[in-house]
């Protein structure tokens, strides 16, 4: 055999295994993850991590074969805007929206990147989605309630304060999901005989001021309705429940992990994990007009009796006894 033809055959031997493992490898997909929350917050810690966990249940691992390319902000609608335009420029295959306030400017910013959607109340009367079973367009994802849920929330506080007559609703009135919540919990507040006072989100001392001057009445409650911002604002709106001595109703749990008193709503966590198994239904080549909206089919009833004594709160027992988790 000829030099130069021994040479040939040695470099091609060595180079069989590389070529084999390069045939092998599969290609790296790519997620997009849109947070309205900063990313230390523990409820935002928390999410991610159920979201990530059932992407490796059903075979995604990150750095292996996918990459996942999250942004964070802390409520801030610009930095949301800002975000979303820099998710769509690196062209993921599928993004992940974490409420109305991100999912709005992710559909602003395109209607052909796949985006699924996890807590968004109204997907519907936003334009998200053309309808729940058919969603028609580049979007869909979990529902968390519907805004006649304000009604339970009413109820909720007149049970826990029977002589409450004043709510304040703290709210998001920048997004749908604010003014609908609002609009709900104010037409049915005079079956409840309650007076409701808005109380916006947009920053951390027009909250303390406005709950400041609603507590030098007497005879008044809050319910926080959902939003990033109230997520954001989740420990100053405990304290000043606490220093006001304020029974406050909550719509997820982890504002109790904080001190909160009652939360009624559905399992904010569950939302994460079936939202990552649409993206992986998304990645293996389903369209999101073909996935219908779903909507949570348990509510959780949370009740914090370490916060009721500091409140000098009695809970009903017929209260406790429908509970779904009492914290003691």
């Amino acid at each position: 055999m000829r030099r130069r033809e021994f040479i040939t055959l040695l470099g091609g031997a060595a180079a069989a295994p590389v070529i084999a493992r390069a045939q092998q490898r599969k290609p790296m997909r790519r997620i997009g993850v849109l947070v309205g929350i900063a990313a230390d917050d523990a409820i935002a810690q928390a999410r991610n991590a159920a979201f990530l966990q059932r992407l490796a249940q059903l075979g995604w691992t990150v750095g292996q074969n996918v990459q996942i390319d999250n942004r964070w902000s802390a409520g801030n609608l610009n930095e949301i805007r800002k975000h979303a335009a820099e998710l769509v420029a690196l062209a993921p295959e599928v993004i992940l929206a974490s409420g109305s306030a991100t999912a709005g400017p992710l559909l602003e910013t395109t209607r052909s990147v796949p985006i699924v959607f996890a807590i968004v109340p109204d997907p519907v009367g936003a334009g998200f989605v053309d309808s729940l079973q058919r969603p028609g367009g580049n979007a869909t994802g979990f529902t968390t309630f519907e805004y006649g849920i304000g009604a339970k929330w009413l109820e909720l506080l007149k049970e826990i304060a029977p002589g409450a007559t004043r709510a304040a609703v703290i709210r998001d009135p920048t997004i749908t999901t604010g003014i609908g919540q609002w609009g709900a919990i104010q037409s049915v507040a005079p079956s409840f005989g309650m007076q409701v006072i808005p109380v916006n989100v947009r920053d951390a001392g027009e909250i303390e001021r406005a709950v400041t001057g609603f507590a030098q009445a007497s005879n008044g409650g809050l319910i926080v309705t959902g939003s990033g911002l109230a997520v954001t604002h989740r420990d100053l709106i405990v304290a000043l429940a606490a220093r006001h001595k304020l029974p406050a109703i909550y719509y997820e749990r982890g504002f109790l992990a904080a001190g909160g008193l009652v939360s009624y709503g559905p399992d904010f966590l569950d939302q994460y994990r079936h939202a990552a198994g649409y993206v992986d239904r998304i990645l293996k080549g389903e369209k999101p007009a073909d996935l219908p909206v779903q909507a949570p089919t348990k509510y959780e009833l949370v009740i914090n009796l370490k916060t009721a004594k500091a409140l000098d709160l009695e809970i009903p027992p017929t209260l406790l006894a429908r509970a779904d988790e009492v914290i003691e």
